[in-house]
Protein backbone atom coordinates (compact mmCIF):
# COMPACT_ATOMS: atom_id res chain seq x y z
CA UNK A 1 0.00 0.00 0.00
CA UNK A 2 1.43 3.53 -0.44
CA UNK A 3 -0.42 6.13 2.61
CA UNK A 4 0.88 9.67 2.26
CA UNK A 5 -1.65 10.53 5.24
CA UNK A 6 -1.30 10.67 8.91
CA UNK A 7 -1.06 7.69 10.61
CA UNK A 8 -1.14 8.15 14.51
CA UNK A 9 -4.36 6.82 15.21
CA UNK A 10 -2.93 3.55 13.17
CA UNK A 11 0.07 3.35 15.46
CA UNK A 12 -1.95 3.98 18.44
CA UNK A 13 -4.04 1.12 17.20
CA UNK A 14 -0.76 -1.13 16.67
CA UNK A 15 0.61 -0.21 19.98
CA UNK A 16 -2.62 -0.66 22.19
CA UNK A 17 -2.93 -4.81 20.11
CA UNK A 18 0.52 -5.56 19.13
CA UNK A 19 1.22 -7.07 22.60
CA UNK A 20 -1.86 -9.31 22.45
CA UNK A 21 -1.12 -10.57 18.58
CA UNK A 22 -0.26 -13.89 18.23
CA UNK A 23 0.52 -15.02 14.57
CA UNK A 24 -0.82 -18.26 13.90
CA UNK A 25 0.95 -17.81 10.42
CA UNK A 26 4.39 -17.71 9.99
CA UNK A 27 4.06 -15.36 6.21
CA UNK A 28 7.85 -14.87 6.11
CA UNK A 29 9.85 -17.35 7.16
CA UNK A 30 13.63 -16.65 8.91
CA UNK A 31 15.91 -15.33 6.22
CA UNK A 32 18.50 -17.49 4.68
CA UNK A 33 21.22 -16.30 2.43
CA UNK A 34 20.73 -16.61 -1.59
CA UNK A 35 22.72 -17.03 -4.99
CA UNK A 36 21.51 -15.60 -7.60
CA UNK A 37 22.98 -15.45 -11.36
CA UNK A 38 22.41 -11.61 -12.58
CA UNK A 39 23.74 -9.54 -15.00
CA UNK A 40 25.76 -6.07 -13.95
CA UNK A 41 29.04 -4.00 -14.50
CA UNK A 42 28.78 -2.99 -11.68
CA UNK A 43 32.78 -3.32 -10.61
CA UNK A 44 33.30 -1.40 -13.37
CA UNK A 45 30.64 1.64 -12.78
CA UNK A 46 31.88 4.99 -12.36
CA UNK A 47 29.58 5.73 -9.23
CA UNK A 48 30.15 2.53 -7.81
CA UNK A 49 31.91 3.80 -5.11
CA UNK A 50 29.08 6.54 -4.54
CA UNK A 51 26.15 4.52 -4.92
CA UNK A 52 27.89 2.04 -2.45
CA UNK A 53 28.67 4.84 0.29
CA UNK A 54 24.97 5.79 0.19
CA UNK A 55 23.17 2.87 1.26
CA UNK A 56 25.87 2.46 3.80
CA UNK A 57 25.28 5.65 5.09
CA UNK A 58 21.55 5.28 5.57
CA UNK A 59 21.85 1.86 6.80
CA UNK A 60 24.22 3.36 9.49
CA UNK A 61 21.87 6.14 10.11
CA UNK A 62 18.90 3.06 11.27
CA UNK A 63 17.55 1.39 7.84
CA UNK A 64 17.37 -2.28 8.72
CA UNK A 65 18.66 -3.24 4.45
CA UNK A 66 18.91 -1.51 1.42
CA UNK A 67 19.37 -2.92 -2.12
CA UNK A 68 19.47 -0.46 -5.42
CA UNK A 69 20.02 -0.68 -8.41
CA UNK A 70 20.68 2.00 -10.92
CA UNK A 71 21.13 0.97 -14.89
CA UNK A 72 22.31 3.99 -16.90
CA UNK A 73 24.89 4.42 -19.71
CA UNK A 74 26.94 3.24 -17.69
CA UNK A 75 25.55 -0.02 -17.58
CA UNK A 76 23.77 -1.69 -14.44
CA UNK A 77 25.00 -1.36 -10.79
CA UNK A 78 23.69 -3.27 -7.95
CA UNK A 79 24.90 -2.91 -4.28
CA UNK A 80 23.27 -3.91 -0.88
CA UNK A 81 23.85 -2.85 2.47
CA UNK A 82 22.38 -3.63 5.97
CA UNK A 83 20.75 -7.13 6.83
CA UNK A 84 18.08 -8.58 5.56
CA UNK A 85 17.26 -10.92 8.90
CA UNK A 86 18.31 -8.76 12.32
CA UNK A 87 17.89 -11.70 14.22
CA UNK A 88 19.69 -14.28 12.47
CA UNK A 89 22.47 -11.57 11.25
CA UNK A 90 21.82 -12.27 7.44
CA UNK A 91 22.71 -9.65 5.19
CA UNK A 92 20.89 -7.94 2.56
CA UNK A 93 22.09 -9.25 -0.80
CA UNK A 94 20.99 -7.83 -4.17
CA UNK A 95 19.26 -11.21 -4.39
CA UNK A 96 16.95 -10.84 -1.64
CA UNK A 97 13.27 -11.02 -2.07
CA UNK A 98 11.38 -8.31 -0.57
CA UNK A 99 7.92 -6.80 -0.10
CA UNK A 100 7.57 -4.16 -3.06
CA UNK A 101 3.74 -2.89 -1.74
CA UNK A 102 2.04 -0.69 -4.16
CA UNK A 103 4.41 -1.41 -7.30
CA UNK A 104 1.62 -4.00 -7.34
CA UNK A 105 -0.55 -1.72 -9.10
CA UNK A 106 2.18 -1.09 -11.77
CA UNK A 107 1.98 -4.57 -12.67
CA UNK A 108 -2.34 -4.51 -12.07
CA UNK A 109 -1.82 -1.53 -14.57
CA UNK A 110 -0.36 -3.04 -17.08
CA UNK A 111 -2.72 -6.28 -17.03
CA UNK A 112 -5.53 -3.86 -17.41
CA UNK A 113 -4.38 -2.11 -20.25
CA UNK A 114 -3.68 -5.36 -21.38
CA UNK A 115 -7.02 -6.73 -21.31
CA UNK A 116 -9.01 -3.70 -22.49
CA UNK A 117 -6.92 -4.36 -25.56
CA UNK A 118 -8.21 -7.75 -25.94
CA UNK A 119 -11.82 -6.60 -25.32
CA UNK A 120 -12.23 -8.77 -21.90
CA UNK A 121 -13.92 -5.57 -21.39
CA UNK A 122 -13.51 -1.34 -22.19
CA UNK A 123 -11.57 1.29 -19.77
CA UNK A 124 -15.01 3.15 -20.14
CA UNK A 125 -17.42 -0.06 -19.02
CA UNK A 126 -19.03 1.47 -15.48
CA UNK A 127 -17.74 -1.11 -13.08
CA UNK A 128 -21.51 -1.48 -11.95
CA UNK A 129 -21.92 -3.99 -15.47
CA UNK A 130 -18.78 -6.54 -13.63
CA UNK A 131 -19.50 -6.12 -9.95
CA UNK A 132 -22.44 -7.72 -8.39
CA UNK A 133 -25.06 -5.08 -7.37
CA UNK A 134 -25.17 -5.98 -3.93
CA UNK A 135 -21.97 -4.40 -3.55
CA UNK A 136 -22.49 -1.55 -5.99
CA UNK A 137 -25.11 0.10 -3.62
CA UNK A 138 -23.14 -0.21 -0.73
CA UNK A 139 -20.10 2.06 -1.74
CA UNK A 140 -20.67 5.55 -2.53
CA UNK A 141 -19.67 6.09 -6.18
CA UNK A 142 -19.29 2.66 -7.35
CA UNK A 143 -22.72 3.17 -9.62
CA UNK A 144 -21.32 5.51 -11.79
CA UNK A 145 -17.58 4.90 -11.65
CA UNK A 146 -15.68 3.26 -14.76
CA UNK A 147 -12.80 1.16 -14.83
CA UNK A 148 -10.83 3.92 -16.47
CA UNK A 149 -11.54 5.74 -13.03
CA UNK A 150 -10.66 3.09 -10.95
CA UNK A 151 -6.64 3.19 -12.59
CA UNK A 152 -6.67 6.73 -12.77
CA UNK A 153 -7.67 7.17 -9.18
CA UNK A 154 -10.79 9.68 -9.63
CA UNK A 155 -13.21 7.30 -8.95
CA UNK A 156 -14.04 9.13 -5.27
CA UNK A 157 -13.89 6.23 -3.44
CA UNK A 158 -13.14 5.72 -0.52
CA UNK A 159 -9.70 4.55 0.46
CA UNK A 160 -10.00 1.30 2.83
CA UNK A 161 -6.63 1.77 4.06
CA UNK A 162 -7.70 5.23 6.17
CA UNK A 163 -10.14 2.93 7.94
CA UNK A 164 -9.51 2.39 11.81
CA UNK A 165 -11.83 -0.34 11.53
CA UNK A 166 -9.49 -2.11 9.03
CA UNK A 167 -6.82 -1.53 10.56
CA UNK A 168 -7.75 -2.76 14.07
CA UNK A 169 -9.45 -6.12 12.28
CA UNK A 170 -5.62 -6.56 10.49
CA UNK A 171 -4.02 -6.21 13.57
CA UNK A 172 -5.55 -8.02 15.92
CA UNK A 173 -5.58 -10.95 13.01
CA UNK A 174 -2.12 -10.49 11.56
CA UNK A 175 -2.30 -13.39 9.43
CA UNK A 176 -5.34 -13.34 7.82
CA UNK A 177 -5.46 -13.72 3.84
CA UNK A 178 -7.99 -11.40 2.97
CA UNK A 179 -10.56 -11.82 -0.04
CA UNK A 180 -11.95 -8.79 -2.03
CA UNK A 181 -15.27 -8.90 -0.27
CA UNK A 182 -13.60 -8.43 3.27
CA UNK A 183 -11.70 -5.62 2.60
CA UNK A 184 -15.10 -3.96 0.88
CA UNK A 185 -16.72 -4.03 3.97
CA UNK A 186 -14.43 -1.39 5.60
CA UNK A 187 -15.59 0.80 2.31
CA UNK A 188 -19.55 0.07 2.63
CA UNK A 189 -21.67 3.02 3.25
CA UNK A 190 -18.35 5.43 3.76
CA UNK A 191 -18.52 8.96 2.04
CA UNK A 192 -16.75 9.55 -0.85
CA UNK A 193 -14.33 11.98 -1.16
CA UNK A 194 -15.51 13.95 -4.43
CA UNK A 195 -18.19 13.06 -7.00
CA UNK A 196 -16.67 10.75 -9.99
CA UNK A 197 -14.09 12.30 -11.96
CA UNK A 198 -14.31 15.69 -10.09
CA UNK A 199 -10.74 15.39 -8.43
CA UNK A 200 -7.95 13.00 -7.62
CA UNK A 201 -7.29 10.83 -4.53
CA UNK A 202 -5.33 7.85 -4.08
CA UNK A 203 -7.14 5.27 -3.02
CA UNK A 204 -6.19 1.39 -2.44
CA UNK A 205 -9.91 0.47 -2.93
CA UNK A 206 -9.86 1.32 -6.56
CA UNK A 207 -7.30 -1.39 -7.00
CA UNK A 208 -9.46 -4.12 -4.84
CA UNK A 209 -12.29 -3.28 -7.33
CA UNK A 210 -9.85 -3.21 -10.51
CA UNK A 211 -9.25 -7.22 -9.87
CA UNK A 212 -12.88 -8.22 -9.06
CA UNK A 213 -13.65 -6.51 -12.87
CA UNK A 214 -10.60 -8.52 -14.16
CA UNK A 215 -12.20 -11.68 -12.91
CA UNK A 216 -15.74 -11.06 -13.63
CA UNK A 217 -14.64 -10.25 -17.14
CA UNK A 218 -12.38 -13.21 -17.81
CA UNK A 219 -13.32 -16.00 -15.80
CA UNK A 220 -9.86 -16.39 -14.55
CA UNK A 221 -8.39 -15.05 -11.22
CA UNK A 222 -6.59 -12.21 -11.42
CA UNK A 223 -3.37 -13.63 -9.87
CA UNK A 224 -3.19 -16.42 -12.84
CA UNK A 225 -3.52 -13.60 -15.23
CA UNK A 226 -0.75 -11.12 -13.68
CA UNK A 227 1.68 -14.60 -13.75
CA UNK A 228 0.60 -15.58 -17.40
CA UNK A 229 0.92 -12.10 -18.80
CA UNK A 230 3.18 -10.45 -17.17
CA UNK A 231 5.46 -11.93 -14.82
CA UNK A 232 6.00 -15.98 -16.36
CA UNK A 233 5.70 -14.22 -20.00
CA UNK A 234 8.85 -11.99 -18.60
CA UNK A 235 10.44 -15.38 -16.68
CA UNK A 236 10.68 -13.34 -13.49
CA UNK A 237 11.66 -15.86 -11.82
CA UNK A 238 12.36 -14.65 -8.32
CA UNK A 239 8.99 -12.59 -8.44
CA UNK A 240 6.33 -13.70 -6.35
CA UNK A 241 2.07 -12.51 -5.35
CA UNK A 242 1.42 -13.41 -1.90
CA UNK A 243 -0.96 -14.95 -0.36
CA UNK A 244 -1.39 -16.59 -4.13
CA UNK A 245 2.30 -17.41 -4.38
CA UNK A 246 4.31 -19.41 -1.15
CA UNK A 247 7.59 -16.80 -0.56
CA UNK A 248 11.03 -18.24 -0.51
CA UNK A 249 13.27 -18.41 2.05
CA UNK A 250 15.70 -15.68 0.95
CA UNK A 251 12.76 -13.24 1.58
CA UNK A 252 13.82 -10.53 3.67
CA UNK A 253 12.36 -9.80 7.20
CA UNK A 254 10.41 -6.52 7.32
CA UNK A 255 10.45 -3.81 10.61
CA UNK A 256 9.08 -0.97 11.91
CA UNK A 257 10.15 0.99 14.69
CA UNK A 258 6.89 1.19 16.49
CA UNK A 259 7.00 3.35 19.27
CA UNK A 260 9.25 5.79 17.89
CA UNK A 261 11.88 5.47 20.59
CA UNK A 262 14.89 3.46 18.42
CA UNK A 263 13.91 -0.21 19.16
CA UNK A 264 12.44 -1.69 15.71
CA UNK A 265 10.10 -4.46 15.66
CA UNK A 266 9.66 -7.35 13.28
CA UNK A 267 6.55 -6.69 11.53
CA UNK A 268 7.13 -9.06 8.83
CA UNK A 269 4.02 -11.39 9.37
CA UNK A 270 1.36 -8.47 9.51
CA UNK A 271 -0.88 -9.13 6.30
CA UNK A 272 -1.69 -5.56 5.02
CA UNK A 273 -4.29 -7.35 2.29
CA UNK A 274 -1.96 -8.79 0.31
CA UNK A 275 -2.87 -10.40 -2.84
CA UNK A 276 -6.32 -7.90 -3.81
CA UNK A 277 -4.82 -6.04 -6.63
CA UNK A 278 -3.18 -2.92 -4.45
CA UNK A 279 -0.29 -4.62 -2.96
CA UNK A 280 1.05 -7.62 -2.67
CA UNK A 281 4.46 -8.28 -4.68
CA UNK A 282 7.77 -9.64 -3.53
CA UNK A 283 10.97 -9.35 -5.77
CA UNK A 284 13.92 -8.48 -6.39
CA UNK A 285 15.52 -5.34 -7.79
CA UNK A 286 16.73 -7.32 -10.59
CA UNK A 287 13.14 -8.85 -11.64
CA UNK A 288 12.05 -5.24 -10.92
CA UNK A 289 14.56 -3.69 -13.90
CA UNK A 290 13.37 -6.59 -16.57
CA UNK A 291 9.53 -5.30 -15.67
CA UNK A 292 10.80 -1.95 -15.79
CA UNK A 293 12.32 -2.27 -19.29
CA UNK A 294 9.89 -4.06 -20.77
CA UNK A 295 7.08 -2.20 -19.71
CA UNK A 296 8.41 2.01 -20.11
CA UNK A 297 12.20 1.43 -21.61
CA UNK A 298 12.27 -1.34 -24.58
CA UNK A 299 8.37 -1.04 -25.04
CA UNK A 300 8.20 -5.03 -25.36
CA UNK A 301 5.45 -5.72 -23.01
CA UNK A 302 2.76 -3.74 -24.39
CA UNK A 303 1.67 -2.98 -27.74
CA UNK A 304 1.79 0.31 -29.32
CA UNK A 305 -2.09 1.03 -28.48
CA UNK A 306 -1.49 -0.23 -24.56
CA UNK A 307 1.25 1.28 -24.10
CA UNK A 308 -0.16 5.05 -25.63
CA UNK A 309 -3.08 4.24 -23.12
CA UNK A 310 -1.42 3.42 -20.06
CA UNK A 311 0.40 6.88 -20.39
CA UNK A 312 -2.48 8.30 -20.20
CA UNK A 313 -2.49 10.66 -17.51
CA UNK A 314 -4.67 13.32 -15.41
CA UNK A 315 -4.64 16.69 -16.46
CA UNK A 316 -4.39 17.36 -12.41
CA UNK A 317 -1.61 16.85 -10.01
CA UNK A 318 -1.78 15.11 -6.97
CA UNK A 319 0.35 16.63 -4.10
CA UNK A 320 0.86 15.37 -0.70
CA UNK A 321 3.09 15.72 1.95
CA UNK A 322 6.08 13.55 1.30
CA UNK A 323 5.86 13.83 -2.73
CA UNK A 324 6.13 17.23 -4.34
CA UNK A 325 3.55 16.36 -7.08
CA UNK A 326 2.69 13.54 -9.54
CA UNK A 327 0.13 12.51 -12.04
CA UNK A 328 -1.87 9.56 -11.82
CA UNK A 329 -2.05 7.44 -15.25
CA UNK A 330 -3.66 3.74 -15.60
CA UNK A 331 -1.56 2.56 -12.68
CA UNK A 332 1.61 4.59 -13.26
CA UNK A 333 2.84 7.67 -11.76
CA UNK A 334 4.37 10.78 -13.76
CA UNK A 335 6.25 11.62 -10.24
CA UNK A 336 8.21 14.80 -9.39
CA UNK A 337 11.38 14.10 -7.11
CA UNK A 338 13.46 17.03 -7.09
CA UNK A 339 11.34 20.23 -7.30
CA UNK A 340 8.87 20.43 -10.82
CA UNK A 341 11.50 20.55 -13.27
CA UNK A 342 10.11 18.00 -16.07
CA UNK A 343 13.40 17.00 -16.68
CA UNK A 344 13.81 15.16 -13.28
CA UNK A 345 10.79 13.20 -13.31
CA UNK A 346 10.35 9.89 -13.62
CA UNK A 347 7.39 7.22 -14.45
CA UNK A 348 6.89 4.32 -12.74
CA UNK A 349 5.08 3.47 -9.24
CA UNK A 350 6.91 3.92 -5.66
CA UNK A 351 5.44 1.24 -2.71
CA UNK A 352 4.69 1.83 1.13
CA UNK A 353 3.57 -0.76 3.65
CA UNK A 354 3.99 -1.38 7.32
CA UNK A 355 7.24 -3.00 7.17
CA UNK A 356 8.65 -2.35 3.54
CA UNK A 357 8.99 -0.03 0.94
CA UNK A 358 10.75 0.63 -2.51
CA UNK A 359 10.40 2.59 -5.61
CA UNK A 360 10.90 1.51 -9.26
CA UNK A 361 11.56 4.70 -11.71
CA UNK A 362 12.36 5.35 -15.55
CA UNK A 363 13.82 8.71 -15.71
CA UNK A 364 13.44 9.70 -19.68
CA UNK A 365 16.04 12.49 -19.53
CA UNK A 366 18.98 10.41 -19.26
CA UNK A 367 17.37 6.97 -19.54
CA UNK A 368 17.72 6.26 -15.83
CA UNK A 369 16.16 3.41 -14.43
CA UNK A 370 15.79 2.90 -10.29
CA UNK A 371 14.83 0.50 -8.57
CA UNK A 372 14.95 -0.40 -5.31
CA UNK A 373 14.16 -2.10 -1.80
CA UNK A 374 14.13 -1.34 1.70
CA UNK A 375 13.04 -3.52 4.74
CA UNK A 376 11.34 -0.81 6.58
CA UNK A 377 8.15 0.66 7.02
CA UNK A 378 7.67 4.76 6.76
CA UNK A 379 4.12 5.36 6.74
CA UNK A 380 4.59 6.36 10.59
CA UNK A 381 6.88 8.91 12.01
CA UNK A 382 10.63 7.78 13.26
CA UNK A 383 13.66 8.85 12.81
CA UNK A 384 14.65 5.87 10.38
CA UNK A 385 11.25 7.06 8.20
CA UNK A 386 13.14 10.89 8.03
CA UNK A 387 16.34 8.77 7.21
CA UNK A 388 14.29 6.50 4.00
CA UNK A 389 13.37 10.24 3.10
CA UNK A 390 16.68 11.91 2.92
CA UNK A 391 18.25 9.08 1.58
CA UNK A 392 15.90 9.17 -1.54
CA UNK A 393 16.52 12.32 -1.93
CA UNK A 394 19.90 11.54 -2.20
CA UNK A 395 19.84 8.71 -4.36
CA UNK A 396 17.90 10.95 -7.02
CA UNK A 397 20.47 13.68 -6.49
CA UNK A 398 23.13 11.26 -7.57
CA UNK A 399 21.34 10.28 -10.76
CA UNK A 400 21.40 14.05 -12.00
CA UNK A 401 24.97 14.72 -10.77
CA UNK A 402 23.58 17.16 -7.64
CA UNK A 403 25.38 15.81 -4.68
CA UNK A 404 28.30 18.11 -3.56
Amino acid sequence: MTQYKSTIYIILIISITVSFSNCKKTIVQPTETCNIDFVDSSSSHPKATKYQNIIDKYTKKGIPGIVLLIQDSSGVWIGSSGKADIKRNINMMPCTVSKIASITKLFIGALSVILADEGYFNLDDKISKYIPEKIIKKIENANECTVKQLLNHTSGIYDHVSDQGFYLKLLNNPDHNWNQEEILEYVYNKPAYFATESGIKYSNTNFVLLSMVIEAATGKSHSELLHSKILDHLNLKHTYYFWHDKLPEYTAQGYFDLYNNGNILNMSNYNTGSGNGYGGIYSTVSDMNIFLNALLVDKTLLTANQYNTLMTFTTTKEYDEVNESRYLGMGIFHQYFLGRNDDESAFGHGGRDLAYNADLYWFPKNNTRLSYIVNYGTNGKSTVTDAFNEFRKTVIAEIFDKNN
